[in-house]
C-alpha cells in the first residue's frame, strides 16, 4: 500500500477529515493540496516545478467553452421551474391516469422523466411534483410513505435523464463527448422509468387499498377535451426537448449551444404562461450565479489537490491499490460503485465528480473499461445521493414544502424501496453494458482501409513510396524522400 509513499494516503486521509470537520469543499481540497505539497518539497517527495502549471489550470477551468453550459442549463431549469408547465402536465396526467389504482403514481413517474428531459435539476422536479401532487395524493388515500417515495424517486431520475448537468460534469472529467455520454444515458433512463412503472404496477396488484383511483367527479370525463389538454402541454415540452437534445444528437449544435437554445426556449415558454417577468428572471440569475461559483470554486480546489497528489504518484498508488481487485473489470467496477455509494453519504456530486473520479478514470481506462460506460455507471449510482442519509437533498425538498402531518419517518422510510430500484438499475448497467454502448454502436461504421484519397494530376490513387525510397517504388513528380537514417547505418554520400 506504500509502494509510493505513505504522502499519497496521507493525503486523502486529510481530506476526509477536513470535510468530516465542516470545512467547504473547496477551500478543504485546496488547503489539503498546498499544506501537503510544502510537505513534499521539504522532503524532497514533491517537485516546485509542478505548482507552476497552477496558473494555467485555473485559466483552463474558468475558459473551458464545455463548462459554460452548466450556468446556460442552470438557468434554463431555474426560469422552467417558475412558469407553470409542469402543473398543467400534472393536471393534465393525472386526471387522464388517475381512474386506475396508481395512477397519480404513473403521472408523477411521467411529468418526472419528461421535466428531467427539459430543466435538468432535481430541486425543480422535486419541489413542484411535491407541492401539486402530494396534498392530492394524501387526500384520496394513497400511502404518505408511497406517495412521498415516489415524488422523490421521480424528481432523481433528472440525474440521469439528458440534458443532466452530472453528465456535463462527467464527461469534463473524463475527457469524453457530452453528447455520446447523452446518448450513452438514454438505455438507462428509458430502464429506470420502466422499474419505476413496474414497481407501482405491482404494489397496486399486492395493495390496491395503498393507491386507491382517483373518484369519477375529482378525474372528469375522458373525453377530447383531456387529451387536447395533456398535448397542450406535452408539445412545448417535444419542441424544447428537441432544442436541446435534438440539436446535440443531430450534431447541428454543441452542449454549450443547445443550452443557450434552451434558455431561449424557457424564455418563450414562460412568456407564452405570461410568467416572464423581472423578478422571474432576477431569481433565476441568482440561482444560476450560486450555483455556477461553487461549481468553479471546487473545480479550482480540486485541481489543486490533484495537481499535489499526482506529483506524489498518487495516481500510481490508486492504480496500483484497485489494479488488484479480484474479478478483473467487473470486480473493479462492483468495488467503485459500493465506494461512491458510501461516499454519497457525506459528499455532493459534484464534490464525488471533481475528487474522486480523476482519480478512478486512468485506471478504468488501463483495465479496458469503456469511459462512457464508466460515467453513465457512476450518474446512476450518483442518484442515490438524493434518496438517502444524512444529506438527501431530495428528501430535504419534500420535507419542506409537506405538511405537518407528514412525518419526517415516513418521509424516509418511503425512500428506501425507490433506493433499492436505482441501485438494481447500477447492476444492470454493470452486468450488461449494451444498455449504455448500444446507442453508441448503432452509428455509422467506416473502415479506414476502404478509404481512398484521389489527387488530380498524379493520375489517380496518391501512393506515397516507402521510406528511404526504392527503384521500383512509385514516384510523385517533383518529390523526393530523403533515406531514413537509423541508428548503425552509414551517412549518405556527400553532395
Amino acid at each position: 500500500m506504500f509502494d509510493f509513499g505513505i504522502i499519497p494516503p496521507a493525503m486523502f486521509l486529510g481530506m476526509v477529515i477536513f470535510m468530516l470537520y465542516g470545512f467547504p469543499v473547496a477551500f478543504s481540497l485546496a488547503a489539503v493540496g498546498m499544506f501537503f505539497g510544502i510537505i513534499g518539497i521539504i522532503t524532497g517527495h514533491f517537485s516546485e516545478a509542478f505548482l507552476q502549471a497552477l496558473p494555467l489550470r485555473f485559466f483552463g477551468i474558468v475558459s473551458n467553452d464545455l463548462l459554460l453550459a452548466i450556468p446556460f442549463f442552470t438557468f434554463m431549469g431555474a426560469i422552467l421551474e417558475r412558469c407553470a408547465l409542469a402543473e398543467d402536465l400534472l393536471e393534465g396526467t393525472g386526471k387522464l391516469f388517475g381512474g386506475i389504482p396508481g395512477g397519480l403514481a404513473y403521472a408523477v413517474i411521467f411529468v418526472g422523466a419528461v421535466l428531467g428531459a427539459i430543466t435538468g435539476t432535481v430541486a425543480a422536479s422535486v419541489i413542484t411534483m411535491g407541492v401539486i401532487s402530494l396534498p392530492i395524493m394524501l387526500r384520496y388515500g394513497y400511502s404518505p410513505r408511497l406517495a412521498t417515495g415516489v415524488i422523490a424517486a421521480s424528481g432523481t431520475i433528472t440525474q440521469v435523464i439528458p440534458p443532466s448537468l452530472v453528465l456535463v460534469v462527467l464527461a469534463d472529467q473524463l475527457g469524453r463527448s457530452v453528447g455520446d455520454m447523452y446518448l450513452g444515458a438514454i438505455g438507462p433512463s428509458i430502464l429506470q422509468v420502466t422499474i419505476f412503472i413496474l414497481f407501482i404496477l405491482v404494489m397496486s396488484i399486492i395493495r390496491p387499498k395503498s393507491m386507491p383511483p382517483l373518484p369519477k367527479e375529482v378525474r372528469g370525463d375522458f373525453n377530447w377535451a383531456l387529451l387536447v389538454k395533456v398535448l397542450m402541454g406535452m408539445v412545448p415540452s417535444i419542441v424544447l426537448i428537441f432544442l436541446v437534445l435534438g440539436t446535440i444528437f443531430m450534431g447541428l449544435a454543441t452542449p454549450t449551444e443547445a443550452g443557450a437554445l434552451g434558455v431561449v426556449g424557457a424564455m418563450a415558454l414562460a412568456a407564452m404562461n405570461r410568467r416572464l417577468t423581472w423578478p422571474l428572471i432576477r431569481e433565476a440569475m441568482t440561482s444560476t450565479t450560486h450555483i455556477t461559483s461553487m461549481v468553479v470554486m471546487i473545480l479550482i480546489g480540486s485541481t489543486c489537490f490533484s495537481l499535489v497528489f499526482q506529483g506524489m504518484d498518487g495516481s500510481r498508488w490508486i492504480e496500483h491499490m484497485l489494479s488488484g481487485i479480484p474479478g478483473g473489470p467487473v470486480g473493479f467496477l462492483i468495488f467503485v460503485n459500493i465506494f461512491i455509494f458510501v461516499l454519497a453519504f457525506f459528499l455532493d456530486f459534484f464534490e464525488i465528480a471533481f475528487i474522486v473520479i480523476p482519480m478512478l478514470a486512468p485506471v478504468a481506462s488501463s483495465l479496458g473499461i469503456d469511459l462512457i460506460w464508466f460515467g453513465v455507471l457512476i450518474c446512476v449510482n450518483m442518484q442515490t445521493s438524493f434518496m438517502h442519509p444524512p444529506f438527501g437533498f431530495a428528501l430535504f425538498y419534500l420535507r419542506s414544502i409537506a405538511s405537518k402531518d407528514v412525518k419526517t419517518s415516513d418521509i424516509y422510510m418511503g425512500a428506501l424501496p425507490w433506493v433499492g430500484m436505482q441501485l438494481i438499475l447500477v447492476a444492470i448497467v454493470i452486468f450488461w453494458p449494451q444498455s449504455v454502448t448500444y446507442w453508441l454502436d448503432n452509428g455509422p461504421k467506416v473502415d479506414p482501409n476502404t478509404i481512398k484519397i484521389e489527387v488530380p494530376g498524379f493520375g489517380g490513387q496518391l501512393g506515397l513510396p516507402p521510406l528511404g525510397g526504392g527503384k521500383d517504388s512509385p514516384q510523385i513528380p517533383g518529390l523526393t524522400l530523403p533515406p531514413l537514417g537509423l541508428p548503425g547505418a552509414p551517412p549518405p554520400p556527400a553532395k
